[in-house]
């Protein structure tokens, strides 16, 4: 999908991933080992290697089955990045870390917990990200990070959400299309979460073209920022309002799946109309057994600065768990 850009076209353009230390990630941990437990907590950074990968190493060098290895979410691999692993070791020892034959990777801590390590526990990750040889108006670029960090950030789910060229999308499509053809559980569940996250950026963009992206619609559903709670809004009134400009609260839109939702009026129609052109991928998530859910609009950028080096950029920021930061690239720059 091409979308409407919330705040104007791209200021520039750049180079990406040119080396691994240009895209840096920092995990943001939802709690911190207590020191005490059956579970050895690992930070790790490692460079031009994927979160999985690295869990087997571990899990061989600990003498443990892969599924006693956990961590909180998938980092990208042509990056430098940082986060906690979980092993389990009941009445076991630590073995020698030091001694991981993992290249790129490195123990920098490790320390006990009582639990193990679940996917999805952060509240989000730190990025670094270097624009080389940025052509465009950097002045302008500062200005918009500012009215990003005002406003919020349109909360898409990136490309990489639907495979190379859209493969798992349509890979979703096949699948509905013949519902007694057996798959992987991993497949299915990259395929169905493919569709649901297209479905929902069909309605964010419609929003984002509208510009209430970041408003309020009668019959919206709000989410607290930074929470899980959700809550209707029948009507958008003056308090309603302000929350919003404060990103106290957010717009959510449909993740679909079977049950009521609790959009009505305006926001409910607008949501039907988005939906309408895919009703069999509507269908089969229903089918699939998929339950509807919401997700937040925009999200909150945290700390979003913009620092020149000769001919290249420096973008640092902050986005909560289930954000892309190639999300925000786009509201800033074109980049290969």
């Amino acid at each position: 999908m091409e979308y409407h850009p919330a705040f104007g076209p791209p200021l520039g353009r750049a180079r990406l991933r040119l080396e691994p230390e240009d895209f840096v990630v920092i995990e943001q941990p939802l709690v911190e080992p207590d020191g005490e437990g059956e579970h050895a907590w690992l930070w790790v950074r490692k460079r031009g290697q994927n979160t999985d990968w690295v869990a087997g190493r571990l899990a061989r060098l600990a003498g443990v089955k892969p599924r006693e290895v956990s961590y909180a979410g998938l980092k990208d691999r042509h990056a430098v990045t940082e986060q906690w692993f979980s092993v389990q070791l009941p009445g076991r020892a630590d073995p020698d870390w030091s001694a991981l034959d993992a290249e790129g990777v490195t123990v920098l801590e490790a320390r006990r917990h009582s639990r193990k390590l679940r996917r999805g526990a952060l509240r989000g990750n730190r990025f670094r990200l270097r624009l080389r040889d940025f052509t465009g108006d950097a002045v302008a670029l500062a200005d918009r990070a500012g009215e990003i960090t005002g406003r919020g950030l349109p909360n898409f789910f990136g490309a990489q959400r639907f495979g190379r060229d859209g493969g798992n999308l349509e890979a979703a499509r096949r699948m509905f299309a013949d519902p007694r053809r057996r798959l992987p559980r991993h497949k299915r569940s990259l395929y169905l979460s493919a569709a649901r996250s297209y479905l929902f950026n069909r309605i964010l963009a419609e929003r984002v073209r509208r510009g209430d992206w970041d408003r309020c619609l009668s019959g919206d559903v709000m989410q607290l920022d930074g929470r899980s709670a959700l809550f209707a809004v029948p009507a958008c009134d003056d308090e309603i309002q302000s929350r919003l400009a404060a990103q106290e609260i957010h717009p959510t839109g449909a993740l679909w799946g079977r049950g009521e939702s609790l959009a009505g009026e305006e926001c409910a129609r607008l949501e039907a109309a988005c939906l309408e052109p895919e009703a069999g991928l509507c269908e089969g998530l229903e089918r699939a057994g998929m339950e509807l859910d919401r997700r937040a609009l925009r999200v909150r950028v945290e700390g979003l600065q913009v620092t020149p080096e000769g001919n290249d950029l420096w973008l640092e920021f902050g986005l909560p768990a289930g954000s892309y930061a190639t999300v925000l690239l786009e509201q800033l720059v074109e980049w290969a």
